[in-house]
Protein backbone atom coordinates (compact mmCIF):
# COMPACT_ATOMS: atom_id res chain seq x y z
CA UNK A 1 0.00 0.00 0.00
CA UNK A 2 1.50 3.02 -0.99
CA UNK A 3 2.19 6.72 1.42
CA UNK A 4 -0.70 7.99 -0.40
CA UNK A 5 -3.46 5.37 0.19
CA UNK A 6 -1.97 5.67 3.76
CA UNK A 7 -2.38 9.22 4.39
CA UNK A 8 -5.92 9.01 2.45
CA UNK A 9 -7.30 6.10 4.74
CA UNK A 10 -5.89 7.95 7.74
CA UNK A 11 -7.07 11.55 6.80
CA UNK A 12 -11.05 10.37 6.52
CA UNK A 13 -11.44 9.37 9.82
CA UNK A 14 -9.73 12.88 10.82
CA UNK A 15 -12.15 14.34 8.80
CA UNK A 16 -15.06 12.21 10.38
CA UNK A 17 -13.77 13.34 13.51
CA UNK A 18 -13.68 16.86 13.39
CA UNK A 19 -16.96 17.31 11.70
CA UNK A 20 -18.86 15.41 14.82
CA UNK A 21 -16.89 17.85 16.62
CA UNK A 22 -17.72 21.01 15.04
CA UNK A 23 -21.39 19.89 14.79
CA UNK A 24 -22.11 18.77 18.51
CA UNK A 25 -19.98 21.80 20.00
CA UNK A 26 -20.72 25.34 20.76
CA UNK A 27 -19.58 27.63 17.91
CA UNK A 28 -19.15 31.51 18.32
CA UNK A 29 -22.16 32.94 17.09
CA UNK A 30 -26.02 34.33 17.92
CA UNK A 31 -29.35 33.73 16.78
CA UNK A 32 -32.05 36.16 16.05
CA UNK A 33 -35.49 35.60 15.32
CA UNK A 34 -38.56 37.65 15.28
CA UNK A 35 -39.84 39.06 18.90
CA UNK A 36 -43.14 40.01 19.67
CA UNK A 37 -45.11 42.97 18.83
CA UNK A 38 -46.95 45.27 21.35
CA UNK A 39 -49.45 47.85 20.94
CA UNK A 40 -48.48 50.96 22.85
CA UNK A 41 -51.52 52.64 23.08
CA UNK A 42 -53.00 49.12 24.50
CA UNK A 43 -52.94 47.38 28.08
CA UNK A 44 -49.83 45.49 30.03
CA UNK A 45 -51.00 43.74 33.00
CA UNK A 46 -54.23 45.94 33.30
CA UNK A 47 -52.82 49.39 33.29
CA UNK A 48 -52.33 51.47 30.31
CA UNK A 49 -48.85 51.61 28.87
CA UNK A 50 -49.11 55.27 28.16
CA UNK A 51 -50.35 56.91 31.77
CA UNK A 52 -50.88 60.12 31.50
CA UNK A 53 -51.61 61.93 34.81
CA UNK A 54 -52.25 65.65 34.96
CA UNK A 55 -53.73 66.32 31.27
CA UNK A 56 -55.97 65.23 29.44
CA UNK A 57 -56.21 61.90 26.79
CA UNK A 58 -57.73 60.93 24.12
CA UNK A 59 -58.83 57.05 23.18
CA UNK A 60 -57.65 55.56 20.01
CA UNK A 61 -58.96 52.30 18.61
CA UNK A 62 -56.01 52.14 16.65
CA UNK A 63 -52.87 50.54 16.68
CA UNK A 64 -49.10 51.69 17.22
CA UNK A 65 -47.08 48.51 17.95
CA UNK A 66 -43.08 48.44 19.11
CA UNK A 67 -41.52 45.32 17.85
CA UNK A 68 -38.74 43.62 18.97
CA UNK A 69 -36.26 41.11 18.22
CA UNK A 70 -35.47 37.52 20.32
CA UNK A 71 -31.82 37.10 20.85
CA UNK A 72 -29.90 34.29 22.26
CA UNK A 73 -28.71 34.82 25.30
CA UNK A 74 -25.06 35.64 26.19
CA UNK A 75 -24.55 31.90 27.84
CA UNK A 76 -26.16 30.32 25.59
CA UNK A 77 -24.65 26.98 23.39
CA UNK A 78 -25.55 26.55 19.46
CA UNK A 79 -24.01 23.61 17.62
CA UNK A 80 -23.62 23.72 13.93
CA UNK A 81 -27.23 22.07 13.17
CA UNK A 82 -29.06 24.63 15.16
CA UNK A 83 -26.91 27.48 13.27
CA UNK A 84 -27.94 25.51 10.24
CA UNK A 85 -31.07 25.74 10.48
CA UNK A 86 -31.09 29.14 11.27
CA UNK A 87 -29.13 30.03 8.44
CA UNK A 88 -32.03 28.51 5.87
CA UNK A 89 -34.56 30.07 7.89
CA UNK A 90 -36.25 33.00 6.13
CA UNK A 91 -36.91 34.70 9.01
CA UNK A 92 -34.05 34.16 10.95
CA UNK A 93 -30.39 35.50 10.74
CA UNK A 94 -26.90 34.41 12.20
CA UNK A 95 -24.71 37.02 13.43
CA UNK A 96 -21.03 36.94 15.02
CA UNK A 97 -21.08 36.30 18.53
CA UNK A 98 -18.22 39.07 19.28
CA UNK A 99 -20.77 41.93 17.49
CA UNK A 100 -23.51 41.04 19.74
CA UNK A 101 -21.75 40.83 23.49
CA UNK A 102 -18.13 41.52 22.24
CA UNK A 103 -15.21 39.86 24.65
CA UNK A 104 -16.38 40.51 28.31
CA UNK A 105 -19.95 41.38 30.18
CA UNK A 106 -22.37 38.82 32.02
CA UNK A 107 -25.84 37.99 31.47
CA UNK A 108 -26.94 40.08 34.45
CA UNK A 109 -24.68 43.20 33.31
CA UNK A 110 -26.65 42.95 29.71
CA UNK A 111 -30.47 43.07 31.70
CA UNK A 112 -29.21 46.09 33.59
CA UNK A 113 -27.71 48.05 30.60
CA UNK A 114 -31.05 46.97 28.27
CA UNK A 115 -33.12 48.32 30.81
CA UNK A 116 -30.85 51.63 31.44
CA UNK A 117 -31.45 52.00 27.74
CA UNK A 118 -35.08 51.78 28.29
CA UNK A 119 -35.40 54.20 30.96
CA UNK A 120 -33.71 56.50 28.75
CA UNK A 121 -35.54 56.04 25.40
CA UNK A 122 -38.87 56.88 27.22
CA UNK A 123 -37.57 59.77 28.98
CA UNK A 124 -36.66 60.75 25.32
CA UNK A 125 -39.85 59.72 23.78
CA UNK A 126 -42.10 61.54 26.50
CA UNK A 127 -39.55 64.84 25.77
CA UNK A 128 -39.54 64.73 21.75
CA UNK A 129 -43.56 64.31 22.21
CA UNK A 130 -43.93 67.21 24.50
CA UNK A 131 -41.79 69.10 22.06
CA UNK A 132 -44.11 68.37 18.88
CA UNK A 133 -47.15 69.67 21.39
CA UNK A 134 -44.72 73.01 22.27
CA UNK A 135 -43.67 72.12 25.79
CA UNK A 136 -40.03 72.89 26.85
CA UNK A 137 -38.98 69.69 28.45
CA UNK A 138 -35.96 70.83 30.48
CA UNK A 139 -32.58 68.26 30.93
CA UNK A 140 -31.60 67.08 34.12
CA UNK A 141 -28.90 64.63 35.51
CA UNK A 142 -31.25 61.07 36.14
CA UNK A 143 -30.48 58.35 37.89
CA UNK A 144 -30.98 56.02 35.33
CA UNK A 145 -29.56 52.51 37.43
CA UNK A 146 -29.04 51.31 41.00
CA UNK A 147 -26.20 48.95 41.49
CA UNK A 148 -27.09 46.02 44.15
CA UNK A 149 -25.08 45.88 46.94
CA UNK A 150 -23.07 49.25 46.39
CA UNK A 151 -23.66 52.27 48.62
CA UNK A 152 -26.43 53.95 46.97
CA UNK A 153 -28.83 51.14 46.86
CA UNK A 154 -31.92 51.39 49.07
CA UNK A 155 -31.04 54.85 49.21
CA UNK A 156 -31.65 56.28 45.73
CA UNK A 157 -33.97 54.92 42.45
CA UNK A 158 -34.41 55.13 39.00
CA UNK A 159 -35.45 58.29 38.09
CA UNK A 160 -34.33 60.71 40.73
CA UNK A 161 -32.75 63.86 39.95
CA UNK A 162 -29.37 64.44 41.23
CA UNK A 163 -29.29 68.04 42.91
CA UNK A 164 -26.41 68.29 45.29
CA UNK A 165 -23.87 66.32 46.76
CA UNK A 166 -21.90 66.61 49.97
CA UNK A 167 -23.34 70.44 49.50
CA UNK A 168 -22.61 71.33 46.55
CA UNK A 169 -24.94 71.78 43.31
CA UNK A 170 -24.49 69.24 40.62
CA UNK A 171 -25.12 69.85 37.57
CA UNK A 172 -23.04 66.96 35.29
CA UNK A 173 -21.93 63.83 35.87
CA UNK A 174 -18.32 64.40 35.43
CA UNK A 175 -18.69 66.75 38.66
CA UNK A 176 -20.18 64.56 40.40
CA UNK A 177 -17.27 61.56 39.84
CA UNK A 178 -15.12 64.46 41.59
CA UNK A 179 -17.04 65.09 44.41
CA UNK A 180 -17.38 61.44 45.17
CA UNK A 181 -13.59 61.13 44.87
CA UNK A 182 -12.89 64.01 47.38
CA UNK A 183 -14.69 62.01 50.37
CA UNK A 184 -12.67 60.87 52.66
CA UNK A 185 -12.69 56.56 53.42
CA UNK A 186 -15.57 55.71 55.89
CA UNK A 187 -17.54 59.06 55.62
CA UNK A 188 -21.12 59.05 54.86
CA UNK A 189 -21.86 62.26 53.33
CA UNK A 190 -25.30 64.26 52.19
CA UNK A 191 -27.04 64.08 48.69
CA UNK A 192 -30.15 65.63 47.46
CA UNK A 193 -32.22 64.60 44.96
CA UNK A 194 -35.61 65.39 43.45
CA UNK A 195 -37.93 62.13 43.52
CA UNK A 196 -41.61 62.35 41.81
CA UNK A 197 -40.87 66.76 42.48
CA UNK A 198 -40.12 66.55 45.85
CA UNK A 199 -36.95 66.99 47.27
CA UNK A 200 -35.16 63.44 49.41
CA UNK A 201 -31.43 63.80 51.31
CA UNK A 202 -29.78 60.60 51.97
CA UNK A 203 -26.67 59.99 53.32
CA UNK A 204 -23.62 57.90 51.21
CA UNK A 205 -20.64 56.52 52.28
CA UNK A 206 -18.87 55.94 48.92
CA UNK A 207 -17.01 52.44 48.57
CA UNK A 208 -13.66 51.92 46.80
CA UNK A 209 -13.43 49.80 43.72
CA UNK A 210 -9.79 49.20 41.73
CA UNK A 211 -8.44 52.73 42.98
CA UNK A 212 -11.84 54.50 42.31
CA UNK A 213 -14.66 55.51 44.79
CA UNK A 214 -18.11 54.75 43.51
CA UNK A 215 -21.28 54.87 45.27
CA UNK A 216 -23.36 52.66 42.47
CA UNK A 217 -25.61 54.22 40.49
CA UNK A 218 -25.74 54.92 36.68
CA UNK A 219 -26.47 58.86 35.28
CA UNK A 220 -27.93 60.16 32.33
CA UNK A 221 -29.68 62.79 30.29
CA UNK A 222 -33.33 63.01 32.04
CA UNK A 223 -36.20 65.93 31.88
CA UNK A 224 -38.53 67.53 33.70
CA UNK A 225 -42.27 67.54 32.42
CA UNK A 226 -45.06 69.91 33.01
CA UNK A 227 -47.33 67.21 33.61
CA UNK A 228 -46.35 62.75 34.38
CA UNK A 229 -46.37 60.59 31.52
CA UNK A 230 -45.20 57.15 32.61
CA UNK A 231 -44.38 54.21 29.83
CA UNK A 232 -45.39 51.04 31.85
CA UNK A 233 -43.65 47.95 29.75
CA UNK A 234 -42.27 44.80 31.34
CA UNK A 235 -39.39 44.97 32.47
CA UNK A 236 -38.03 41.95 30.68
CA UNK A 237 -37.98 44.15 27.45
CA UNK A 238 -34.75 46.22 27.25
CA UNK A 239 -32.97 48.29 24.83
CA UNK A 240 -33.53 51.72 22.96
CA UNK A 241 -35.17 50.83 19.52
CA UNK A 242 -38.92 51.53 20.57
CA UNK A 243 -38.15 55.27 21.31
CA UNK A 244 -40.28 56.03 17.88
CA UNK A 245 -43.26 54.09 18.27
CA UNK A 246 -43.57 55.71 22.37
CA UNK A 247 -43.36 58.88 20.95
CA UNK A 248 -45.71 58.59 18.69
CA UNK A 249 -47.94 56.76 21.27
CA UNK A 250 -47.77 59.70 23.84
CA UNK A 251 -48.62 61.73 20.91
CA UNK A 252 -51.18 60.15 19.96
CA UNK A 253 -52.55 59.74 23.43
CA UNK A 254 -52.58 63.47 24.41
CA UNK A 255 -53.97 64.65 21.02
CA UNK A 256 -57.77 64.25 19.52
CA UNK A 257 -58.83 61.70 17.12
CA UNK A 258 -56.37 58.66 16.13
CA UNK A 259 -53.44 59.11 13.82
CA UNK A 260 -53.86 55.88 11.95
CA UNK A 261 -57.93 56.21 11.60
CA UNK A 262 -58.14 52.95 13.32
CA UNK A 263 -55.28 51.17 11.33
CA UNK A 264 -52.09 49.17 12.25
CA UNK A 265 -49.00 50.57 12.41
CA UNK A 266 -45.83 49.33 13.35
CA UNK A 267 -42.14 50.42 13.74
CA UNK A 268 -38.70 51.11 15.18
CA UNK A 269 -35.94 53.29 16.12
CA UNK A 270 -33.80 55.43 18.90
CA UNK A 271 -35.21 58.52 19.69
CA UNK A 272 -33.37 61.66 21.14
CA UNK A 273 -35.06 64.54 23.02
CA UNK A 274 -35.11 66.66 19.76
CA UNK A 275 -37.29 64.15 17.97
CA UNK A 276 -34.81 62.61 15.72
CA UNK A 277 -35.24 59.26 14.98
CA UNK A 278 -31.48 56.80 15.18
CA UNK A 279 -30.77 53.16 13.51
CA UNK A 280 -31.51 49.93 15.59
CA UNK A 281 -29.95 46.00 14.99
CA UNK A 282 -32.10 43.10 13.70
CA UNK A 283 -34.68 45.55 11.39
CA UNK A 284 -35.85 42.25 9.16
CA UNK A 285 -36.35 40.19 12.39
CA UNK A 286 -38.91 43.53 13.71
CA UNK A 287 -40.53 43.45 9.76
CA UNK A 288 -40.91 39.92 10.17
CA UNK A 289 -42.79 40.11 13.70
CA UNK A 290 -44.97 43.50 12.36
CA UNK A 291 -46.00 41.44 9.46
CA UNK A 292 -46.78 38.48 10.81
CA UNK A 293 -49.18 40.86 13.77
CA UNK A 294 -51.22 42.34 11.00
CA UNK A 295 -49.61 45.73 11.05
CA UNK A 296 -50.03 47.24 7.86
CA UNK A 297 -47.29 50.17 7.65
CA UNK A 298 -43.83 50.01 8.85
CA UNK A 299 -42.22 52.81 10.07
CA UNK A 300 -37.90 52.28 8.98
CA UNK A 301 -35.06 54.69 10.50
CA UNK A 302 -33.49 55.82 7.35
CA UNK A 303 -29.84 54.38 8.41
CA UNK A 304 -31.88 50.51 8.46
CA UNK A 305 -33.24 51.36 4.65
CA UNK A 306 -31.18 48.86 2.53
CA UNK A 307 -31.72 46.10 4.94
CA UNK A 308 -35.46 47.01 5.22
CA UNK A 309 -35.81 46.75 1.51
CA UNK A 310 -34.50 42.99 1.33
CA UNK A 311 -37.03 41.64 4.38
CA UNK A 312 -39.73 39.86 4.01
CA UNK A 313 -42.83 42.33 4.41
CA UNK A 314 -45.01 41.26 1.89
CA UNK A 315 -47.96 43.87 0.91
CA UNK A 316 -46.80 45.94 4.57
CA UNK A 317 -45.92 49.62 3.30
CA UNK A 318 -42.44 50.54 4.24
CA UNK A 319 -41.80 54.45 5.20
CA UNK A 320 -38.79 56.25 5.69
CA UNK A 321 -38.67 58.08 9.11
CA UNK A 322 -36.51 60.49 9.98
CA UNK A 323 -37.61 62.63 13.00
CA UNK A 324 -41.10 62.39 14.58
CA UNK A 325 -42.84 65.35 13.39
CA UNK A 326 -42.72 63.47 9.65
CA UNK A 327 -43.63 60.31 11.44
CA UNK A 328 -46.49 62.17 12.61
CA UNK A 329 -47.02 63.19 9.23
CA UNK A 330 -46.52 59.97 7.59
CA UNK A 331 -49.21 58.00 10.04
CA UNK A 332 -51.89 61.00 9.60
CA UNK A 333 -51.47 60.55 5.60
CA UNK A 334 -51.73 56.93 5.68
CA UNK A 335 -54.65 56.77 7.77
CA UNK A 336 -56.37 59.06 5.87
CA UNK A 337 -55.34 57.40 2.55
CA UNK A 338 -53.78 53.45 2.56
CA UNK A 339 -52.19 54.63 -1.24
CA UNK A 340 -50.67 58.19 0.10
CA UNK A 341 -47.99 58.81 -1.43
CA UNK A 342 -45.11 58.08 1.77
CA UNK A 343 -41.63 59.02 1.64
CA UNK A 344 -39.83 55.69 0.43
CA UNK A 345 -37.00 53.79 1.39
CA UNK A 346 -33.87 53.19 -0.50
CA UNK A 347 -30.74 51.53 -0.85
CA UNK A 348 -28.62 54.61 -0.51
CA UNK A 349 -30.61 56.13 2.45
CA UNK A 350 -27.26 54.74 5.03
CA UNK A 351 -25.06 57.77 5.67
CA UNK A 352 -21.23 57.03 4.53
CA UNK A 353 -19.15 55.84 6.37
Amino acid sequence: MTQRTWAALLAVPLFIALGLFTAVNPLPFVTYAPGLTLNVLGDSNGKPIIDVRGHRTYPDDGQLRMTTVSVTQRDAKLDLFTLMRTWFSRDEAVYPYQIQYGDSGSQQQDVQEGQVEMISSQDAAIAAAMRELGYHPKPVLEVLAVTPHMPADGKLRTRDVVRRFDGTRVTAATQLVKLIAKVPAGRAVPMTVDRKGKPVTVRIAPTEQDGHKLIGIRLGLGYTFPFDVKVNIDQDIGGPSAGLMFSLSIYDTLTPGSLTSGGRVAGTGTIDGQGRVGEIGGIQQKIVGARRDGAQLFLVPPANCPDALTSDHGSMRLAKAPTLEKAIAEVTAWGKNHDAKLPQCTASDRPAA
